[in-house]
């Protein structure tokens, strides 16, 4: 069978008609649990769920979810058999032997179910993981839940905030997301709170900018903002904030330079004549074109030696994190006194 999509899943549980064996996994982890506990319930059916729905953890073995799939249901005529989280690369051989023979030896009566709510993993690395989802592919079907499109999570905050009563503006939409970032599960809930707090009124930008939580990314992006600007006293406000937040050294670094690669990269589309979204073909950007766009806003405030300039300060400050023992506070505070007067096209 083909790879699904989440339109063929729901066509699957309203007609009834499963596969024997199902795999849904992927970054969107809201999206993966949603799907998989619909199907479990729809799959196993109501006739005796304590003996027709087997569910079992990450460390289960295989001759366990074996025995389970291979029973016969009971007084019914269809079983489900779900496991979360199986990992193939803790598997020795003899048990990824007996998991090969599993798949291909499903009874009809049983829709084995794959699924993946906190495990990431990636085929294009891993022989064993690739073959797993080719096999599955081959006897049944698997799901990839992708991260939603700016442009589709704008439209769920406003549809959450209908349901809820409250108005919120599209731009606040849009602010929202780019303030918590694309995980649904960490919108939803701002937005559960955001709502509960509008209580039938309308959601303000004051309400967002006091309430919301800015994401490591979208606190980044403003310091880099802050830099192009010559901005020195907001630009170390936000490192002192994200340092107590305890945030990692490396991992502020790693956004930081993630920023300038987007800000060089829409420059260089730019200079060629293309918009600033050209870069959305890279994976890393699908979803996510909103980077662009802050990185064209934030560009216009640095030349492109300065650009380049940036980016060597960046990596020296990396390999002082990883390979010297001078304090990572001093590190970033100097570096962000270099990139400052990188911005200013001035020599550190």
């Amino acid at each position: 069978m083909p790879v699904l999509t989440e339109s063929d899943l729901r066509q699957h549980l309203s007609s009834g008609e499963f596969a024997s064996l199902y795999v849904i996994f992927g970054e969107e982890k809201y999206l993966v649990k949603r799907a998989a506990v619909k199907l479990i319930k729809k799959a196993a059916g109501e006739a005796f769920p304590e003996f027709n729905r087997n569910e079992f953890p990450s460390t289960a073995g295989i001759d366990a979810v074996a025995d389970a799939a291979e029973a016969l249901p009971f007084l019914a005529e269809h079983k489900c058999v779900a496991v979360a989280d199986f990992n193939l690369e803790e598997k020795n051989q003899v048990e990824l032997n007996k998991f090969n023979e599993l798949l291909d030896n499903l009874p009809e009566s049983t829709t084995l179910v794959f699924w993946y709510p906190t495990l990431e993993f990636d085929p294009k690395k891993s022989a064993k993981w690739r073959n797993f989802l080719k096999k599955a592919e081959n006897r049944g079907c698997t799901l990839l839940c992708k991260r939603r499109e700016a442009s589709d999570l704008r439209k769920l905050l406003l549809k959450e905030a209908e349901k809820a009563g409250c108005m919120l503006s599209k731009d606040n939409a849009s602010r929202i997301v780019e303030y918590v970032g694309p995980d649904l599960n960490a919108l939803l809930n701002e937005m559960e709170k955001l709502c509960a707090f509008a209580d039938g009124g309308e959601i303000t930008r004051s309400m967002i900018e006091d309430m919301v939580p800015k994401s490591t990314e979208t606190t980044v992006f403003l310091m880099a903002n802050a830099l192009t600007a010559g901005s020195y006293e907001k630009a170390y406000q936000l490192l002192d904030q994200l340092f107590s937040q305890n945030e990692e050294p490396l991992s502020i670094l790693g956004a930081l330079s993630s920023s300038y690669v987007d800000m060089y990269r829409v420059r260089a589309a730019l200079q060629s004549g293309l918009p600033a979204t050209a870069p959305s073909g890279y994976g890393e950007y699908r979803g996510r074109e909103f980077r662009l766009r802050n990185a064209e806003r934030s560009a216009k405030g640095i030349s492109e030696e300065g650009l380049r300039r940036s980016l060597d300060l960046l990596l020296q400050a990396d390999l002082q994190l990883k390979g010297s023992k001078l304090d990572a506070r001093i590190v970033m505070e100097e570096l962000i006194a270099k990139l400052l007067l990188a911005a200013k096209g001035e020599a550190a």
